[in-house]
Formats: structure tokens, C-alpha cells, sequence
């Protein structure tokens, strides 16, 4: 195994130095390092979406995603999609959706959901069910999590931009 290294992260816009393996999962740097719990540790295989989180924009599993791969880029996870205090149009919709159960697989539904306005900001019912194919339910919300991400298209075609985020950034350290 490779030694520790000192890496400097961009997570929710905020820049955060850690220590570790470059082969480390960057799982466990947000989880366990930035004490972040929105990603969540499900399968450990990048099968399930229970770990997503948003790298420069797209959603990737963040259990397979190595630290050393990761470098500049800039890292959203479920905390960092607040603006202000105000919730992003799509966590608003899941709520009013009620689309949770067990509320499990919401983080990588959730970030799924801002991936796929990010790229298409009126997806049809194949494009969303296509961008969530890949994350499991097993409490079968399904029918209240489409329903949520309608909603989060009619919210954002409303006014609130889907990616509302500042450049600023903040230095932060642990």
C-alpha cells in the first residue's frame, strides 16, 4: 500500500485538507473525515446509490471512487445542496412527495435527481427513470420518488435555479 498523503479537497464548496491512502475510498474521507452523513455506506460495490455524490456536476458512487482520483475537482454532497438555509428543489420535493420510507436510498435518489436537471432541465418520464435505475430501493417508495422528481422539475422550472451553489469558497480545516 501506498503512504499516507496530504490532500486538499473541494467539498461543498469548501476546501478541507486530509490525510490518507490515495487508494482510500472518498466514502470514508467524507464520512468519516468531514463527518459528513448524507452519503451512505450501502453495498461497498458502487451497486446500490446509497454513496452518491456529485463530482464536478455528474454523480459518481463515492464508495468506488479512490481519494487520488479525485484531486481539483469540486465535490457536492446532500449537505452542500442548501443555499442559505433553503433547501434545493429537489429535497423540497421529496418532502412534500413524501418519498421516503426507511429514507436509506433518498441521498443517492436526491443526487441523482440533481444530476439529471443539471443535464436536462425537462427530463420525461423515460429520462428520470433512467437516471435512477441504478439505485435501489428494497422499502418501494418508487412510485412517491418518481412522483418527487416530477415535482422537482415543476419546483425548479419555477424560479430556483438547480445548481445555486456560489464559487466562493471557504477555507476549512480538520
Amino acid at each position: 500500500m501506498k503512504p499516507s498523503v496530504s490532500v486538499s479537497l473541494n467539498v461543498n464548496d469548501a476546501l478541507w485538507r486530509v490525510s490518507a491512502k490515495p487508494e482510500t475510498p472518498l466514502l470514508y474521507i467524507l464520512r468519516n473525515d468531514l463527518c459528513l452523513n448524507g452519503p451512505k455506506y450501502g453495498c461497498g460495490l458502487g451497486e446500490c446509490g446509497a454513496c452518491a455524490v456529485l463530482v464536478d456536476g455528474r454523480p459518481v458512487r463515492s464508495c468506488t471512487v479512490p481519494l487520488g482520483a479525485i484531486g481539483k475537482r469540486r465535490v457536492i454532497t446532500l449537505e452542500g445542496l442548501a443555499v442559505d438555509g433553503l433547501l434545493h428543489p429537489v429535497q423540497q420535493a421529496f418532502i412534500e412527495e413524501a418519498a421516503a420510507q426507511c429514507g436509506y436510498c433518498l441521498n443517492g435518489m436526491i443526487i441523482a435527481t440533481v444530476g439529471l436537471l443539471q443535464r436536462n432541465t425537462d427530463p420525461d418520464e423515460s429520462d428520470i427513470r433512467d437516471a435512477l435505475r441504478h439505485h435501489l430501493c428494497r422499502c418501494g417508495t418508487h412510485v412517491e420518488i418518481l412522483a418527487a422528481v416530477r415535482r422537482a422539475v415543476t419546483l425548479t422550472k419555477a424560479g430556483r435555479p438547480v445548481d445555486s451553489m456560489t464559487d466562493d469558497m471557504t477555507e476549512a480545516s480538520r
